[in-house]
């Protein structure tokens, strides 16, 4: 396995992968590309979880990557900066696929709490406001599809619990409300959450299912019944204290990874 980092243009941001070389003997060449966006409040970027996540991904057979994008101390209000990363990184990955041997059309951003919000804003924005933002062809940008763990969806629900915190982030809410954003260019999403979350609450991820619920966007939401935030795989290798290890909660990896698949042709 080839590990590489890459700066992204024009940002502060940087995206490390993790890539298959391809087997002379296999029918496919290509593999399909996830892109592991981490939480951290928007303060720090946990790289241990989300080198984890993308070596979970990348032992299914996945070229995986993971973006360390603008945080609070590289720009404040953060705005969509963060996005625009991901639209950067998505970007990337199409430019070099043949290079990473990379399906060009199976690219899925994959986000967790804060990196959850960056996900579901850029499912609503790739088409518009991304695309305007980085002069490039909404084409190049548009994911395959999206997975969001335990996500923040707004800032008006719940978390950040301030508005100074919420100064920090954006001088108009409303544009960082991705449930009020959901178009019929949203990308078939995978949604998976503790219903007990004490960070984040549950009312996040179920604002965004009903958008897309509303706009008629494939979706999966599996609501597990208990599980503190940040459980990341759910396992002891990410358990950041004794009650993040959930084995029943661990299986939404398996289900991201059969949805994934379904949804692949």
């Amino acid at each position: 396995m080839q590990v590489i980092t890459q700066k992204l243009t024009a940002s502060s941001a940087q995206l490390t992968g993790y890539l298959h070389q391809p087997d002379a003997n296999a029918h496919q060449t290509t593999l399909p590309a996830i892109i592991i966006v981490p939480g951290g409040s928007y303060t720090h970027i946990p790289t241990a979880q989300a080198e984890s996540l993308a070596m979970a991904f990348a032992g299914h057979g996945y070229q995986a990557f993971y973006l360390e994008y603008t945080l609070l101390g590289d720009q404040q209000p953060l705005e969509l900066a963060p996005v625009l990363d991901l639209g950067r990184a998505v970007a990337l990955l199409r430019a070099h696929a043949d290079e990473w041997h990379i399906d060009p059309d199976q690219i899925t951003p994959a986000g967790f709490s804060v990196g959850g919000h960056i996900v579901a804003l850029y499912n609503d924005y790739w088409r518009t406001k991304v695309a305007t933002a980085l002069d490039i062809e909404s084409a190049t940008l548009k994911p395959k599809s999206v997975i969001l763990g335990y996500p923040v969806i707004s800032p008006k629900l719940g978390f950040p619990k301030d508005d100074a915190t919420i100064a920090t982030w954006t001088a108009t809410p409303d544009v960082l409300a991705a449930e009020q954003h959901v178009t019929a260019d949203n990308q078939p999403t995978f949604i998976w959450l503790t219903a007990d979350d004490p960070i984040v609450p549950a009312a996040n991820a179920l604002a965004y299912t009903t958008a897309l619920a509303t706009a008629e966007i494939p979706y999966e939401l599996h609501v597990f019944k208990h599980g503190p935030h940040g459980l990341a795989l759910a396992n002891a290798q990410t358990a950041w204290k004794p009650d993040a290890d959930q084995p029943h909660v661990a299986h939404w990896l398996t289900l991201a990874l059969e949805w994934l698949a379904d949804n692949r042709c």
